[in-house]
């Protein structure tokens, strides 16, 4: 997949619609910056965004992914598995970011409960006391630590290798 063809190929369509960087990027939710970076091939645009950039510009997914016009058409079979890979992908994103929203949440409260009982010094009290404090300065911690590895990308890469280890140890 060539990221540059694609970015020519959406930027020689966005031209043929006569609309500027800027009012597609109104149309499409973004930033008239996010637009420029896929007309560059800097970065490209979410499986379900490419969707709505071919229904809105006409073309087949395909030729998106291409970079290029085809004549042919896509097969409908194969048009239907990628919308619901592409909706599949969408709701375990939105899943995710709920679940992480909870839990920021959750942190945040339990950062207000430590302030608080260390503001009526309850929280050297006594060892239940010390023990609650604890927590309840550790689950925030803790969550804005997966909080910026998560952002940074670190986790995932840590995930694979842990997976690498793991796999190796198996066998």
């Amino acid at each position: 997949m060539d990221q540059k063809a694609i970015g020519g190929f959406l930027k020689e369509l966005r031209k043929e619609k006569g609309i500027t960087q800027e009012q597609f990027a109104e149309i499409m939710g973004v930033s008239g910056r996010t637009v420029s970076r896929w007309e560059t091939g800097s970065n490209m645009p979410d499986l379900d965004v490419l969707i709505l950039i071919a229904d809105y510009y006409e073309v087949e997914l395909r030729e998106i992914l291409d970079g290029e016009r085809k004549s042919g058409k896509m097969n409908k079979e194969l048009e239907d598995t990628v919308l619901k890979v592409a909706d599949y992908s969408a709701n375990e994103k939105r899943k995710y970011a709920g679940r992480m929203c909870v839990l920021f949440a959750v942190g945040f409260v339990l950062l207000i409960v430590y302030i608080v009982m260390e503001q009526m010094g309850i929280a050297d009290a006594g060892k239940v006391e010390e023990l609650i404090a604890g927590c309840a300065l550790g689950f925030p911690l803790g969550m804005m630590l997966v909080g910026m590895l998560e952002t940074s990308g670190l986790l995932v890469k840590w995930k694979k290798l842990k997976k690498r280890l793991w796999s190796r140890t198996a066998q």
